[in-house]
């Protein structure tokens, strides 16, 4: 009879979880996170492309998270480090082929955060037709607010996104202006992968990315839901 496994059977260290503070009080941990590619439209043309197509993701690794503020190094191997604020979409009930009617009954909650990118990396795979993920998983790559319940704010379908750089703003727009929005999105993705509780949904970020530089200092904010900051160590 095969026996049980345990901690004590691991044949390197098991990393630990990943855990975001949630406002009232609590951890989430953190299991997936999936982001949503263009889905503002100004940022779309910003970037070059059409204007609505059907919603494409890429993923970032749960260990790219930072939170409560803490300091990311710039990292390597890019000249051209840019922000991306984005509502975070907090998964608390697990689903799969989740009909938009029904969607908002798998939210935890939401935050404000940041979809760090190394953009010329991004625009070297673009032209060769790679996956971009080096562009967009590397460490520290998704900075991360504190939590709110849905059952403390419900869902927010409008209000003012925006971020600054060294006090400068740099982004603004509005949640309304979202392509796909929340349900929709959830929707599209559960007939691609089954979510579970702890996923996290990135959902696009509106005009006015830029390049950040070594100790600026970043914060974003969305209304009615918080804020998420980080300095450039």
């Amino acid at each position: 009879m095969p026996r049980s496994s345990s901690v004590a059977d691991l044949v390197v260290a098991a990393t630990p979880p990943v855990l975001i503070p949630v406002q009232g009080g609590g951890l989430y941990p953190v299991r997936r996170i999936y982001c949503v590619g263009r889905n503002y439209a100004e940022h779309i043309r910003e970037m070059g492309n059409d204007v609505r197509d059907p919603p494409f993701f890429f993923a970032k690794p749960a260990d790219a998270v930072v939170t409560e503020g803490a300091p990311i190094a710039y990292p390597s191997e890019t000249q051209d480090f840019h922000h991306e604020i984005e509502l975070v979409v907090a998964i608390g009930r697990d689903g799969a082929d989740i009909g938009p009617h029904e969607a908002l009954d798998h939210v935890f909650g939401y935050a404000a955060g940041l979809d760090m990118t190394r953009r010329d990396l991004q625009a070297v795979a673009k032209k060769a037709g790679r996956p971009w993920e080096m562009a967009k998983a590397f460490d520290q790559s998704a900075p991360i607010g504190t939590i709110v319940p849905a059952s403390v704010i419900g869902h927010p379908a409008r209000g003012a996104i925006t971020l600054s750089v060294n006090g400068a703003e740099r982004q603004r727009g509005d949640l309304s202006e979202q392509i796909w929005s929340v349900p929709e999105t959830i929707a599209f993705l559960s007939r691609l992968v089954g979510l579970r509780a702890g996923d996290l949904i990135m959902t696009g970020t509106p005009a006015g990315v830029g390049a950040v530089r070594r100790r600026d200092v970043i914060e974003g904010q969305i209304e009615g839901v918080g804020t998420v900051s980080t300095v450039i160590a």
